[in-house]
């Protein structure tokens, strides 16, 4: 018996771009069996390089987000690959899709349909803005929903253009939430049988996101006024934010007790001012003379002293710092795996620690319909009828020596 916490659990993923194949990877990496339905020439995200990671015949992209999953790749728009579909869904608990609004109906794939075939089935629909509503058919990208979530006056300087996060934070957060729900779902559905819809929208994940700061605002009434300096937070006294030190590095300081930082520095006009005040005018005053006193230390000195006072600090690191750093290494956080194609991969891995049932890494991103032969035959197609679909290209595989 496998100690997976997923196994035996099937997911049909129909999904593209970054939320819905990063939450499926997740269930695949608590073992759940998870089918990724393809183009006959493969997702699109397969060939878009990211950030110029092209690779082998994967792009890094794809690859980060593939993992632990098997391929088929079907004509969708053909009745043959429609049906194949329906076989599977009889036999599967989980649909994924991010299809733009109507697709999934045209393509005969949505809720109704399949769960007439499989009323047991989780039937999870991601979308930008919600199913309905004037914005149903906007694009649901991650910039663009970063900047309509009002994160971006959240930090910086009052002069500055609006800051986006440095990252894919929408997808990634829309990602754990559509992970979650499945997993409630499948939770429901033990103890009743009980299959449902799940719609997860990127929008409402991005405002959950905030809801401490959205509280402050809509209780507490205080504005989102930024300062005049890059501070890190609008709701957060200062000091908090990054400050430069003597040996051009960077350091990060949050919720300093005042007089303990007035001492480290050598400016006694820190410990004068209120430590609770969140006026914009002493948080740029605070910030100015902290970043003064900055400049005097080097960042190992000065992370030294904070950290003896008791003063939280830490520095910046860059991706190169985070791989080699120590506490990285003991948390196991990146997997490494031999992919046929893209060698050895290196990646971060699944952030949850489950003492008797931990995650694996049974495969990398598969190759364009690797699994096709292997997932037809589950789905009980004739052998003759298989070779039939493949020579009149309703579905393709990558043959073992091309592997």
């Amino acid at each position: 018996m496998s100690n997976e916490i997923l196994d035996g659990i099937r997911v049909l993923d129909c999904s593209i771009a970054m939320a819905g194949p990063f939450a499926t990877q997740r269930l695949g990496d608590l073992g759940a069996e998870v089918i990724k339905i393809e183009p006959i020439n493969g997702e699109w995200q397969r060939y878009a390089p990211a950030g110029g990671a092209k690779g082998n015949r994967i792009n890094a992209s794809f690859l980060s987000l593939n993992r632990n999953k098997k391929s088929l790749a079907i004509d969708l728009k053909a009745s043959k690959g429609r049906q194949i579909i329906y076989d599977l869904v009889k036999k599967s608990d989980v649909f994924l899709q991010n299809y733009r609004p109507g697709v999934a109906s045209r393509l005969g794939l949505d809720y109704e349909t399949l769960v007439k075939i499989n009323p047991e089935l989780i039937y999870v629909s991601i979308s930008g803005y919600g199913e309905e509503g004037p914005y149903k058919e906007r694009a649901g990208q991650d910039l663009l929903l970063q900047a309509m979530s009002g994160a971006m006056l959240s930090s910086g300087s009052a002069g500055d253009p609006p800051r986006p996060a440095g990252q894919y934070l929408v997808d990634a957060v829309t990602a754990y939430t559509a992970f979650e729900g499945v997993l409630a779902a499948l939770f429901h559905r033990e103890r009743t049988g009980e299959g449902q819809l799940v719609e997860v929208n990127m929008l409402d994940a991005i405002v959950t996101l905030q809801i401490q700061e959205l509280s402050v605002f809509t209780v507490g009434n205080i504005p989102q006024t930024r300062s005049s300096e890059p501070h890190a937070h609008v709701y957060i006294r200062a000091p908090y934010g990054i400050f430069k030190t003597k040996d051009d590095k960077y350091i990060a300081i949050a919720f300093s007790p005042l007089e303990a930082l007035s001492d480290i520095l050598k400016i006694q006009e820190i410990g004068n001012y209120d430590v609770e005040s969140y006026d914009p005018g002493e948080r740029d005053a605070i910030f100015r003379l902290v970043e003064q006193g900055v400049r005097a230390f080097t960042l190992s000195d000065l992370i030294s002293q904070l950290s003896n006072a008791g003063v939280w600090a830490g520095p910046v690191y860059s991706y190169d710092d985070v791989l080699n750093d120590p506490q990285i290494e003991v948390n196991n956080t990146f997997v490494e795996y031999d992919h046929p194609t893209e060698g050895r991969v290196k990646t971060p891995g699944f952030p949850i620690r489950f003492k008797k049932t931990p995650s694996k890494v049974h495969r990398g991103a598969p190759l364009v319909g690797q699994h096709t032969r292997e997932i037809l035959q589950l789905a009980n197609i004739d052998p003759d009828l298989i070779d039939d679909l493949l020579d009149n290209n309703v579905v393709t595989e990558t043959h073992p020596d091309i592997v």
